[in-house]
Parts: C-alpha cells; structure tokens; sequence
C-alpha cells in the first residue's frame, strides 16, 4: 500500500480541510487509550532511513498528516515507500535527485532535517527552508553552521538552502560543534550527517529530548557509532555505510500527556499504555501538584485518577528535561478550572499563547502579556465557536470543550490532524460526545443549534 493512499486528500491541503469537530461538554470518559508512535520520531526517522541504502522496517509509525508529508517528500526524491498498518517499509537505495520539492518541504518543518542525510548520502543536497506551525522564530542558522563546520559548503538563494561537500570523496569531515541553544532539530541534523562522516564529531549543547535517544538508537541498529544521546554532549564516530533494520518507534509522550490532561479536566479515570514514564517526569509532577492522582500501574501504563479539587500552579516551558513547550496549551486548557491563580511562562517559543483568546470564548479568564499568561480559575467553561491556530492550541480546545457545559465547535482540524492520530476517534471510544463533520457551519448554524448532542451519538 503506498503511504500516498492512507490519509485522505483534504489533509494534504489544508486550505481545503473545511471540516470541524462538534464537541458536547461534561460527559466524563472511561477506558483504556492506546496511545501511539511518537510523531517527531517518526518524522526524523523517516529522515533518518536515508542514510541507509538497504530496506528499513519503522514500526509503531503513527497515522498523520505530517507523517504523509514526510512520505511525499521522501518519495520525490526518488525513495520506495509502502505501509501496512503502522509499519512503514522504506527503500533508500536510489536517491534520484538532490533538490526536495518545495511545496511540500514549506508545509512541514522535520522535512528540512533530511538535509543531513542527503548531504551525508550524496555530498550535495538542495532543501527549501522549512515550514510548519506558526509557533515563532526556528530559523536554520544552528543546522547551517554545524554542516559548515563538517566541511559543507552551504548558501541560502532565493528560499532554497544549497549545500555541497566539497573534494573527490564528497564525505563530511568529523568536526566539534557548539549549539547556541539546545536546537532539536539541529542536533537531529547534525547528528545524522554525522554518522557517515570522516572521522569524529562531538555535538556540545546538545538537545537531551527522548526523540534525539531514539534517532541515535534508529542509527546505532543500523550500524552507526553514536553515544552520549540523551545527555548535552553527543559523540559521533563516521562509518562508511550503514544497514537495513527493524526498528519500533517510542510511544508519543505529547500525546500520552494530553490524555493525562483529559483524564483530569474531565474528572474521569483512564489508563494509558504503551508509555514510558521517565519521558513525562515534569508533566506527571504537574498533575500531581494540581492535585490528580496518576499511579504507575506497570512500566508501561499509567493510571489517571480524578482529583476532588483541582490546583492552581505555576508552569515555565523549558528544553527536556523542564516542562514540555508542546504541552503548555493543554496544562492552560487545565488551569482554566483550577482554583486560583496561574502564571505561565513560555520561553521556546516566543508566539505561542495565542489560543489563550480562544479559550476565553469558552468563559476561561487568562490575560497575557509578553510570553507570560495568568490564568484565574473560573467555576465553569461553555461551549463556543474556536478556531484553533497551531496544533497543540487545537489540542488544548478539545481539552476544554470536553469539559465546558454545552456545544463546543472547532474549526482548524489540519493543525490537530498534523500531530494526533485519530483523536476524535480515540476520544469517542472513552465516551466523549464528539462528532466531525465535514462542512464548516455559518456562525447563524453555530449559534443557533442545540446543546445536546444528537441521538445518533452513543456512549
């Protein structure tokens, strides 16, 4: 099955997705939720597959938007892709060009890592600068100076990143290089070019994210010599080729944090597997505060129990190991209902409160000034039209029309179809009262229709 077929077309073109999602509010959830392959594993990954030239079997590879985009952009350079389920089978043996294409590259911001691997593969590499959600400044200049340092020739023309390897042997030079800041995305790319390098390369101020631990370990199964991952230094040792592999992707702590957080906003009781819990130290330390339980029923399975009063509390987004950027809508979703005043501070990001006005439709109470949101608790939320702008916003308006009294519509469905797989889906199956439908209603349709949810919705 080619990965082209396995999501339909509206998610390719965002512009085009008009459907919403219709949530009825304060209905509690109950089960299991299996949670799926960590999204920016398996876009890096995928990127990774290039620096083989042999079969590479992904498993655990979530259903997404971006995960599709990704497959495109691989298979215009010339890569065999098929999918059964969530295994994804990528032959890299025939590169058969250099230059990505750039409608799709300016749509997902991962596509741009590949960079590294192409570099690394064929000594020349053509890339667009990146796309994405529009979160803030990520500018490249961290990837470009590292691939400098390796001995690349790198200019940026006309939007499109030009970078070649110099000499007979075209192969990167081992080089140290220093991060500014600890750059996911950079040390991905680096790390990557790295592998099949000239030599040593040693990655100071490294990101310390689970998703750089499982590109490393993606590596290693295939040959390479990587160590140090997960801490701020990484060292890499070039081979001259890598091999095929069979690897499983880590379970999506972003996601397994958002179910945590609709356990809670919903005083419901669920548990959640696979997970690793070592990935969501400062997410579960955070529920506690606020007074949720959450017991660790295996080693790969929380249990989430419904707290009688929930907790105002402070939260500062940081580099792994602090507090998740990508979980601070959800936690604002959260402290909306809490009992008294909440400060967050945003620092990865400096334009990414901007679902804080969306979630004041919903009667929330949050004031931001600067990258710093207070959050004063309100007894209740209700249903509203919202819009969400990004995809973790879009996460944190599900959150709160789950809990907010009455009907709640979100339109923006591509931000949420780009990082979650099949959430409405997972949520219907807890008992969530959430239906999409295809066509975005007038504001006459929004307003006037009924507060409850049609009979046609069972639990």
């Amino acid at each position: 099955m080619n990965p082209s077929s396995s999501l339909p077309d509206a998610k390719l073109a965002p512009e085009v997705d008009s459907s919403v999602l219709q949530i009825w509010g304060g209905h509690p959830l109950r089960g299991h939720v299996k949670i799926s392959g960590a999204k920016n594993s398996a876009l890096v990954i995928m990127a990774g597959a290039l620096l083989c030239s042999g079969d590479c079997r992904i498993r655990n590879v979530p259903l997404l938007a971006d995960v599709e985009r990704m497959a495109q952009v691989l298979s215009a350079l010339g890569v065999r892709l098929t999918r059964q389920g969530d295994i994804l089978d990528i032959n890299a043996s025939e590169i058969t060009t250099s230059k990505a294409p750039y409608e799709l590259v300016t749509q997902l911001r991962a596509s741009f890592f590949a960079i590294g691997s192409i570099l690394a593969r064929l000594g020349v590499a053509q890339m667009p600068l990146p796309g994405g959600c529009a979160i803030g400044a990520r500018p490249v200049d961290l990837h470009v100076r590292g691939l400098q340092a390796m001995g690349a020739e790198v200019q940026i023309e006309h939007g499109i990143c030009n970078a070649y390897v110099p000499g007979s042997n075209k192969r990167l030079k081992g080089a140290k290089i220093y991060l500014d800041t600890p750059s996911v995305g950079a040390t991905e790319t680096l790390m990557m070019a790295a592998t099949l390098a000239d030599g040593e390369t040693i990655i100071e101020n490294a990101a310390r994210e689970p998703e750089v631990v499982d590109l490393a370990n993606f590596c290693n199964a295939m040959g390479a010599k990587i160590q140090g991952a997960g801490s701020s230094t990484i060292t890499i040792v070039g081979v001259p080729k890598l091999h095929s592999v069979d690897y499983s992707i880590i379970p999506d702590r972003i996601e397994t944090g958002t179910f945590l957080v609709a356990g809670a906003i919903t005083r419901s009781e669920l548990t959640l597997s696979p997970v690793q819990p070592d990935h969501l130290i400062p997410v579960i330390a955070k529920l506690r505060e606020i007074g949720v339980t959450i017991i660790e029923e295996a080693p790969d399975c929380l249990r989430i129990l419904p707290a009688d009063i929930l907790r105002a509390t402070d939260i500062e987004t940081l580099p792994h190991p602090g507090f998740p950027t990508d979980m601070q809508a959800p936690f604002m979703a959260l402290l909306t209902l809490a009992e008294g005043d909440s400060l967050i501070n945003e620092s990865v990001f400096e334009n990414r409160l901007r679902h804080a006005s969306e979630l004041n439709r919903l009667g929330a109470d949050i004031r931001v000034k600067g990258n710093t949101a207070f959050v004063r608790g309100v007894p209740m939320l209700s249903g509203a039209p919202v819009l969400g702008t990004d995809l973790r916003a879009s996460a944190a308006l599900v959150l709160a029309g789950l809990a907010a009294e009455g009907k709640t519509t979100i339109q923006g469905l591509h931000h949420l179809d780009r990082g979650y797989d099949r959430l409405d889906m997972k949520l219907q199956q807890l008992g969530a009262k959430i239906l999409r439908v295809g066509e975005v209603p007038t504001d006459a349709e929004v307003t006037s229709t009924a507060t409850n949810p049609p009979a046609s919705i069972s639990s």
